[in-house]
């Protein structure tokens, strides 16, 4: 059974996400908040596995709250819901140490599995998400970025995981690393586990940053 907060300032929205996972024997929703200030006391509370995050509410926003609750180290994992068109505050909720993103119309199913990814411990992108959202942060990224040579975690990588790192850099599945580089899709889900382990990132989408900060990874590259 996984645990679920809900968290967002419209009412109708709540309760469509409360039905929806309502109607399947895996989820169990906790509870609801209305905007950033009352998910930080509601997920300290009850302590749920994944909190579904709106990003613009008033008062505190999800990103700030995304922040908070990541920060105190609990169990909980966060969702972010977003619209199609990327901005700043998606940027920033990667930052701020969001699990994942998922549209908001995006189909029941893909939300329910997105929750259980989250929840399992992996990061999760909506496949029409991923290479705009890759495009969109390399922006973001300063143009200072790190000296891959002189970061000793790189250093601690195999040649085998440092080609599977660039991968995830550039947004691929697991799917499609194996068929590049002719491996069984559960040996890519391994090399990827070591690599986290190994750069101390706590999920696909800290990976992703990290290529993009060391240089490994830029938009549009194949």
């Amino acid at each position: 059974m996984t645990t679920v907060l809900i968290v967002d300032d419209q009412p109708l929205q709540r309760y469509g996400f409360h039905l929806l996972l309502d109607s399947v024997p895996e989820t169990d929703v906790v509870g609801e908040a209305a905007h950033g200030a009352e998910a930080v006391r509601k997920a300290a509370e009850l302590r749920p596995d994944v909190v579904l995050m709106d990003v613009r509410m008033p008062g505190m926003d999800g990103i700030e709250a995304t922040r908070r609750i990541v920060a105190a180290g609990g169990r909980s994992r966060v969702l972010v819901l977003t619209t199609f068109d990327l901005d700043e505050y998606v940027h920033a909720a990667i930052r701020a140490g969001a699990s994942g993103f998922l549209l908001k119309d995006a189909r029941p199913e893909e939300l329910l599995a997105g929750i259980r990814a989250v929840a399992s411990g992996d990061a999760v992108i909506a496949p029409a998400l991923t290479r705009r959202l890759l495009d969109e942060y390399a922006q973001y990224v300063p143009a200072h970025r790190g000296n891959a040579a002189d970061d000793p975690r790189l250093g601690s990588l195999t040649d085998r995981e440092r080609e599977i790192l660039v991968a995830v850099g550039k947004g691929w599945t697991n799917g499609e690393i194996a068929a590049r580089f002719v491996l069984s899709e559960s040996t890519v889900k391994t090399h990827v586990g070591r690599v986290l382990a190994k750069i101390g990132a706590r999920d696909r989408i800290q990976a992703v940053i990290f290529a993009y900060d060391h240089g490994l990874a830029r938009p549009n590259a194949d």
